[in-house]
């Protein structure tokens, strides 16, 4: 079974007046997932993360300055991209909680095999110490530290199929053999990092693509070179920062890819998952910036995910 993790906080984070990633996208991808063929779907409130599980990946420092800097009325800048609102705390703390309890749900060893973490904001680009690129805790990284810590897992793989290089995913586990991190990326872009020679302790796999790139080299990439890395890691749960704004249609990159390229992706890791991890697998959305694209790119997704 597919459980479905969000929360209404999730929509009160602001990042101010045309802002690509605001309100809206979460709402559209909410909506889209409202159909008949979804109502299968166990839907489930997400918890706050605690401050214990934030600290498995993020200085004191860093959750102070998301959880203290919130302010009651106008917005506040940490960067040029990044802002907080009066909602934002409860808002990245629901983000990040979802992640956390979709994988104590998965690993119970019950009905739950997968889990979709609908919640905003994004969070592969907070590193250990900085909110950045519209993120304010790395959602992801926190559920792969609490398999580890929690639940003692060995290895741990994490798939980014984001338009944007997951850098503060890359950041916080540089040196944790445990964790397999696997990215593919456009490149030159925005967060400027995401090299093949990034290698950490051989756990960091990143393979760019060029402007103009489509389905045929990103469908080649994954099959020949990134999941075969990932099925010779054996992970014992799968974990994918879900950013869908390598579709053709996206405003803030150039790759050309269609929602059928997400459902193909998220099959392989199925079967990556089923292969090795007991079927055990937590998506997270992460980018994904054209409305239209994004929820016709998560419903594929999700519809992967049920099958």
């Amino acid at each position: 079974m597919l459980r479905l993790y969000t929360h209404p906080a999730c929509l009160q984070h602001d990042n101010g007046p045309g802002h690509p990633e605001s309100p809206a996208r979460l709402a559209a991808v909410l909506r889209a997932l409202d159909h008949d063929r979804h109502a299968a779907l166990d839907r489930v409130e997400a918890p706050r993360a605690s401050r214990e599980q934030l600290l498995r990946v993020h200085t004191a420092a860093h959750i102070d300055t998301v959880l203290a800097a919130v302010p009651e009325g106008e917005l506040h800048l940490l960067d040029d991209d990044t802002a907080l609102s009066p909602g934002s705390a409860e808002a990245a703390l629901r983000a990040a909680g979802a992640a956390v309890a979709a994988v104590d749900a998965v690993l119970a060893g019950g009905h739950v095999h997968h889990a979709f973490c609908a919640v905003r904001p994004p969070g592969h680009h907070a590193t250990r110490e900085q909110p950045m690129g519209f993120c304010l805790f790395n959602n992801v990284a926190v559920a792969a530290a609490h398999a580890l810590t929690a639940h003692g897992l060995k290895r741990v793989a994490i798939a980014d199929f984001d338009v944007h290089h997951g850098n503060g995913t890359q950041d916080i586990f540089w040196d944790e053999p445990r964790v397999l991190f696997a990215s593919s990326h456009q490149m030159p872009l925005y967060p400027d990092s995401g090299l093949p020679s990034e290698r950490g302790v051989g756990n960091i796999l990143n393979r760019p693509l060029s402007a103009g790139d489509g389905p045929y080299l990103f469908r080649e990439l994954w099959e020949d070179d990134l999941l075969p890395r990932l099925h010779a890691f054996k992970p014992q749960l799968v974990l994918v920062s879900a950013g869908f704004d390598a579709h053709q249609r996206d405003p803030l990159a150039d790759l050309c890819l269609g929602s059928e390229d997400y459902a193909w992706i998220t099959a392989k890791l199925v079967e990556l998952a089923r292969r090795h991890a007991h079927g055990r697998l937590v998506s997270t959305l992460e980018g994904g910036y054209d409305l239209a694209a994004l929820t016709a790119s998560v419903v594929a997704h999700v519809d992967a995910l049920m099958e």
